[in-house]
């Protein structure tokens, strides 16, 4: 690889032991991927902060590069720690547990990273622009960042995202060059009515089938209204990054990249073309449901993280009523949705009902045995996906109504 006299002086050491370090596995990297030259970039969204995740080995890599003294060079936010950081002992999370997420939470702080803790930074923290060159990691925010502001970032995992965050530097590879962004399946939906422009489960089923069906390949999705909601996007970005590897899609006509098919495709024509209807997502749904019957004792909400309107509409359907007893419902969002939460009275209200209102981490991550959980519902395609395996609970797969009606009632209609 070309290094510039900058990238030459931190592999040398002059920039300090932890930016020689970064800089080795960067090196390696971009010999992996056959780049060429390194590339600056303007932020990072680092995943690998969550203990459970990332493990003792993770921890030991951000503490080293803390103790080399390492410090983030560009705007930096953190993804999910491993608890909630203020409200742990409430969610009965084990005190050990939550020692050595305060550890790896400490690490990345003390590194200068924006303490953010969210899975959705592009609710929560400095959002890059159209076209900025980038690194996140965290795989439903890639895809987001990518495709619905259309900045450049390729599909990063934990380590190299601090890395990149403590040089400024990434290899010029994949997604960061225009020629690798274009579509190459187009897919079009047919025979769905207007709940396509707002109805979050949808595009939950959708992107699971995306990445099941495609997976890193780019499609390009037509019959979108233009009026469809960024969290609808946000969850197609959750649910194909969790089935497939999906990390960029265009839209016709709503993406930045896509104002018509032609372009979204660079001049090309589709490798593939294929049709996606009601029938076909309903097959998905069913997928997703592992859970027979009606009963179930836990609604788990926002994976990403709940939007401010994700969790005015939840509070609308819930209609005045309460959590039924035997039932638990975990909403889960970031702090500055929150405060906003907080700052306007809803907040104050889910409370009323019996919502669990969680901030900094994410129920996949936590150890639920004491809670005895068996059924959960949820309109959100990566929770449906990863539940069974992660937490050991069966899942209805439902709209965001229908996870009211079961937080209130405790059931699901068949």
């Amino acid at each position: 690889m070309r290094l510039s006299r900058v990238e030459e002086e931190m592999l040398a050491g002059d920039k300090g032991e932890a930016a020689a370090f970064a800089m080795r596995i960067l090196v390696k990297l971009g010999a992996l991927y056959g780049a060429e030259e390194f590339q600056s970039i303007s932020q990072v969204h680092v995943d690998g902060c969550c203990y459970q995740t990332a493990g003792d080995a993770g921890l030991d890599f951000a503490e080293k590069l803390a103790a080399m003294g390492a410090k983030v060079v560009v705007p930096t936010t953190t993804n999910v720690s491993g608890r909630d950081i203020r409200r742990w002992r409430e969610f009965r999370f084990p005190e050990a547990l939550a020692e050595k997420c305060r550890r790896m939470e400490e690490a990345y702080l003390a590194m200068g990273a924006i303490p953010t803790w969210t899975c959705a930074p592009y609710l929560a923290g400095p959002l890059p622009r159209f076209g900025e060159q980038i690194v996140w990691a965290e795989s439903n925010a890639i895809a987001y960042v990518n495709s619905v502001i259309g900045a450049r970032t390729h599909r990063y995992g934990d380590f190299v995202d601090a890395c990149a965050a403590v040089t400024g530097r990434t290899p010029r590879f994949g997604l960061h060059l225009p020629e690798n962004r274009h579509g190459s399946v187009l897919v079009r939906l047919r025979g769905f009515g207007p709940e396509l422009a707002y109805d979050t489960s949808l595009f939950g089923l959708l992107g699971y089938w995306l990445g099941k069906t495609l997976g890193s390949r780019i499609p390009v999705i037509e019959g979108v209204p233009q009026e469809v909601t960024a969290d609808c996007l946000k969850a197609l970005s959750a649910a194909g990054a969790a089935s497939g590897s999906l990390a960029l899609f265009h839209v016709v006509g709503v993406t930045p990249e896509a104002p018509t098919a032609r372009q979204a495709f660079g001049g090309r024509k589709p490798a593939e073309v294929l049709t996606v209807t009601p029938a076909d997502l309903a097959e998905t749904r069913n997928e997703l449901t592992t859970a027979g019957g009606e009963k179930v004792d836990l609604v788990a909400l926002g994976c990403p993280h709940f939007s401010y309107a994700e969790a005015w509409d939840f509070l609308r359907a819930l209609g005045g009523r309460c959590v039924a007893k035997g039932v638990e419902c975990f909403l889960y969002t970031n702090r500055a949705v929150l405060g906003a939460l907080e700052s306007t009275g809803l907040a104050a209200e889910l409370a009323a009902a019996g919502v669990r209102l969680a901030t900094d981490t994410c129920i996949l991550h936590w150890p639920l045995a004491d809670w005895n959980f068996r059924t959960m519902a949820t309109n959100s395609g990566k929770f449906a996906k990863y539940a069974p395996g992660l937490i050991g609970v069966e899942v209805k797969y439902c709209a965001l109504a229908q996870c009211a009606e079961a937080a209130a009632t405790g059931r699901v209609a068949a």
